[in-house]
């Protein structure tokens, strides 16, 4: 009898201590080494992990960068205030909580122990560069927050900084890309691109680094040898007048996509288009018009992203969500909503958009068609929605980054907030800490078992 309840106590603590166990286990993956992890900037990973519970990570300010998740942890900047938060991805605790000296719209992107975020704001000098006050980018470590190193620039570093082959790029305000060393912010380069670098985070594909720029006229498009360190090719867009320098580009299958502003026929309003270019040359493939609409303020310009084989993109302009061929640039579906500007996110035939008004849109990828909608706090642009092991994340400008199963998704009729499902789930730190106490307990009883019955024999 006493060997079936000791038994008995043993399969108990074991199926208790297992969920702690597994816990411990990485949720995100190791490296995030450019804005939205892939050339693609469909922003999914998965290690088959369990999907987390809704969660909550609160910070300091508005979020506009794309939250990041790697290993257990989560990282997240504040665009007025530049607060840096790190949090526990299941737990929601925040770890540490450090500054950066201005604006951040970067990811925090990861390497090797340590994050990279770039800081500055979209104010113009009177000589042209873009961005006041101090710009620059700076590396934390990334177990504790402390500022390891901090390069300054003249210009600002909205955009993301790229990790590659053992040195982290910029591009910036004051038309120059930078190549620094990680380990210590020492400078190896210094290339002048002759184009402002709003917020067309650089895309990594294959040794090219590719992004957008502005002014001086025309609007130019660019591609950086990383081997040989040299601009491999530039396009010009002499019909543009806005957005390219803000679209981070999306690559797949050797072609680019961006998109950006051109006059319409009336001479008033902005027409949206959309361009593929090849990533060797840098020749325009195709170039399809998303309609024309009304400006807006800030991220003129929608972000795409690319899918099997399929080119996804919200336009602000226009209102609305589209899907194209990559090859031919053929439009097969498009669906009519709010203003959009973040890049969407796709998983097992769904395509996942964020609006202004605060909703997460669900669409068929084959057929555009509405599957669910998620409604959140905020506006929730330009921090689109990222995937990790069947959990979406999506930073919002109420401060706060929104984590949730897509099984959400599924129950679109109650419309649940995510505000109050969090706090129905606000108990998950404390449920772990109760099942480590109740674990111990049995160890405990166990050994006390054990030792009453070999003093007995």
């Amino acid at each position: 009898m006493k060997k079936k309840v000791i038994t008995c106590l043993c399969t108990m603590a074991l199926i208790v201590i297992f969920p702690i166990l597994t816990s411990a286990e990485s949720f995100g993956p190791d490296e995030w080494n450019q804005y939205r992890l892939k050339s693609d900037k469909n922003a999914v990973f998965n290690n088959d992990s369990e999907p987390l519970n809704s969660q909550t990570y609160q910070t300091k300010d508005q979020i506009r960068a794309t939250p990041v998740v790697v290993g257990n942890k989560l990282f997240v900047g504040n665009h007025n205030t530049g607060d840096l938060f790190a949090f526990d991805v299941r737990t929601g605790e925040e770890l540490w909580h450090s500054q950066a000296p201005n604006w951040v719209h970067s990811e925090m992107i990861y390497h090797d122990g340590k994050v990279f975020v770039g800081f500055g704001n979209r104010y113009f000098q009177e000589n042209g560069i873009r961005g006041t006050e101090e710009s620059g980018v700076m590396a934390l470590d990334a177990e504790d927050g402390e500022v390891l190193w901090k390069f300054n620039t003249e210009g600002e570093v909205m955009p993301t900084p790229a990790y590659y082959d053992g040195s982290v790029y910029i591009v910036t305000g004051d038309r120059h890309l930078y190549k620094l060393n990680p380990e210590n912010g020492e400078l190896l380069h210094k290339e002048d691109i002759g184009s402002t670098v709003s917020m067309s985070a650089p895309n990594i594909y294959e040794d090219t680094i590719y992004f957008g720029g502005s002014g001086p006229l025309p609007y130019t498009f660019s591609a950086y040898n990383l081997q040989t360190d040299e601009i491999k090719w530039q396009t010009e867009f002499p019909d543009v007048f806005s957005g390219l320098d803000d679209v981070p580009p999306a690559i797949a299958n050797g072609i680019i996509v961006t998109t950006a502003l051109e006059k319409a026929d009336d001479g008033e309003n902005p027409e949206h288009f959309m361009y593929a270019m090849d990533v060797e040359s840098g020749e325009i493939l195709w170039k399809e018009s998303l309609g024309v609409g009304e400006m807006v303020k800030n991220n003129k310009s929608g972000a795409p992203m690319i899918y099997e084989d399929k080119v996804f993109v919200g336009s602000p302009i226009t209102k609305t969500f589209y899907a194209y061929d990559l090859k031919t640039g053929e439009k097969l579906w498009q669906f009519e909503n709010e203003v959009m500007k973040a890049p969407p996110v796709a998983q097992d035939g769904v395509v996942y958009f964020a609006n202004t008004k605060g909703y997460v849109i669900a669409l068929d990828a084959e057929t555009g068609e509405l599957t669910g909608k998620k409604k959140l706090n905020g506006k929730l642009s330009p921090s689109g929605p990222i995937i990790i092991n069947d959990t979406m994340f999506i930073g919002s400008q109420d401060s706060n980054v929104y984590a949730f199963p897509l099984t959400d998704f599924t129950q679109t009729s109650s419309e649940k907030n995510t505000q109050n499902a969090s706090k129905d789930d606000s108990g998950n730190g404390t449920s772990y800490i109760i099942i480590g106490i109740l674990a111990v307990i049995l160890i405990v009883l166990i050994a006390l078992m054990l030792r009453k019955r070999s003093r007995k024999r």
